[in-house]
């Protein structure tokens, strides 16, 4: 381990001064004759003693470690990891746009109200959608309000016995889960061998006790749900409506609209499709949609025009209420805002082609060297169901003489060429899940790049399996317990940590 590579308090030594306070304006007893006793500490908080030159070294070689899309391929399927134009931050840190608060006269705030105008309509535009609301915070939280929008429009019509939501078993974890703290109970649609919904198995499952279905199209195969026409209309038929899960966006930008396959809520994830940094939880921004009938549902404040000059408008009592504490992350709808600008009308419609086209490359490139499942044309994402050959082997009687790499030994082995893993044993459809997509923002070298490494990886599996399983060579920390950091995690510093 090299001398930056231990944590800040390895580094303290008693007596070691890397900044000096002036004399307090306080008097001697400063700040603490201000506060009360029984705010103020017992003793000195443990802080590390290291000097200037340590701290700077030491936080600069653990930038230098992190990965993010700016240093590297990120090819993290279900996420959209695509690269981030600088204009956007220059835009985002604009000063009339970084000094102001949020509890300002909208008088004073034209401008920001007015982004989130034309935010609207663009999104509008590229949906489908009737309306958008900016006030969640991430996908999830987008989630969560389209799902009470979804129980308020019944309940407010008196259908208050539709409490179920359908969800596929291939959907994102979340859909689930925010079914479920919505007070919704979820009930499970199959999917076919193809990988899309199984529209006989959903037909059974209909009712008058259905709210809705939550569906992404694409799905998490990154296969076309063809038959969402028929979906849709049988959803609407038993008086359900359809939510769209918009992790899976980037490939539909320009080409197809959720609304005009029958969707009536959808969230977005601006921090994934429209380019804003995301990673390290957050911040995050998911804005939701609706068709025209649900306009009033949707929660407060949303912006106005009247008369000239933009406002807050908080709905009537049919309003889902409020799910934040002003209008979302206005950041990083800035940032969306720029991107949408700076590609206009015409290139946005190549987004989701390109990000099709890069996958599918990737795909065609590969299911010599890894297992296809499904082998038809993917959109932005596919899935392996690990490698082809994985080196394992037998003897005679059939006992296993060598246990093979299997989909984690992959994932490890690609960080010593200096890539980010891709998704893996997700979804869970299949064992050795392999996810992968590469966004729009990539080249062809650098696909073809990933091509190579993911072929040698293959190769290297097939003669020599070890090499896999003690990968990555190169980094700080190879194979961490990933399950006692997860149930008994440490969470501040001591000395009895081993190094």
């Amino acid at each position: 381990m090299r001398y930056y590579d231990r944590l800040i308090f390895e580094l303290s030594k008693e007596g070691r001064v890397g900044y000096t306070l002036g004399k307090s304006s306080f008097g001697e007893s400063g700040v603490a004759s201000f506060v009360p006793s029984g705010l103020l500490r017992a003793e000195a908080p443990a802080l590390p003693q290291v000097s200037e030159v340590d701290v700077v070294r030491h936080y600069t070689n653990l930038s230098q470690m992190n990965f993010g899309v700016d240093t590297g391929f990120y090819p993290l399927g279900s996420c959209t990891m695509k690269y981030n134009p600088k204009i956007n931050e220059e835009i985002a840190g604009m000063p009339g746009f970084q000094g102001l608060h949020p509890l300002q006269s909208p008088s004073t705030v034209q401008g920001a109200l007015q982004v989130y105008s034309e935010m609207e309509k663009a999104l509008c535009s590229i949906t489908g959608m009737a309306g958008f609301t900016f006030n969640p915070c991430a996908g999830a939280h987008g989630e969560l309000t389209g799902l009470m929008i979804m129980r308020r429009y019944h309940m407010l019509r008196g259908d208050l016995q539709r409490t179920k939501v359908i969800v596929p078993d291939s959907a994102h974890g979340t859909n689930p889960a925010s079914a479920a703290v919505c007070g919704l109970q979820v009930v499970v649609v199959k999917s076919k061998p193809d990988g899309l919904v199984d529209v006989n198995d959903l037909k059974p499952l209909l009712g008058d006790d259905i709210a809705g279905i939550m569906m992404t199209n694409p799905n998490t195969l990154g296969l076309f749900e063809k038959d969402i026409e028929e979906i849709a209309s049988l959803v609407h038929g038993c008086g359900g409506l359809l939510y769209y899960d918009g992790a899976n966006m980037n490939p539909l930008i320009g080409v197809v609209r959720p609304g005009d396959m029958g969707f009536d809520i959808l969230h977005l994830n601006l921090h994934k499709s429209f380019s804003t940094p995301h990673g390290g939880g957050g911040p995050g921004s998911g804005p939701v949609g609706v068709c025209g009938k649900l306009l009033p549902y949707l929660p407060a404040p949303r912006v106005k025009y009247v008369d000239g000059a933009y406002s807050l408008d908080f709905g009537d009592e049919r309003c889902a209420g409020r799910v934040s504490a002003f209008m979302g992350n206005f950041g990083v709808i800035l940032r969306a805002y720029a991107y949408i600008l700076m590609l206009g009308r015409q290139n946005v419609r190549l987004v989701g082609k390109y990000s099709t086209l890069a996958a599918n490359y990737i795909k065609e490139s590969l299911k010599d060297c890894y297992k296809l499942p499904i082998p038809s044309v993917c959109k932005h994402e596919f899935v392996f169901d690990g490698l082809l050959d994985d080196g394992s082997r037998k003897d005679g009687q059939g006992n296993v003489v060598r246990e093979g790499a299997t989909t984690l030994d992959v994932a490890k082995r690609l960080l010593d060429f200096g890539y980010h893993a891709p998704t893996i044993y997700f979804p869970l459809l299949f064992h050795q899940a392999i996810m992968i997509e590469p966004t729009e923002s990539e080249s062809l070298e650098t696909l073809d790049g990933f091509i190579a490494v993911m072929k040698k990886i293959a190769a290297e599996a097939a003669e020599d399996p070890s090499i896999l399983k003690s990968a990555p060579h190169n980094a700080p920390i190879a194979r961490p317990d990933e399950t006692t950091a997860a149930r008994q995690p440490v969470l501040k510093y001591s000395d009895t940590i081993q190094s």
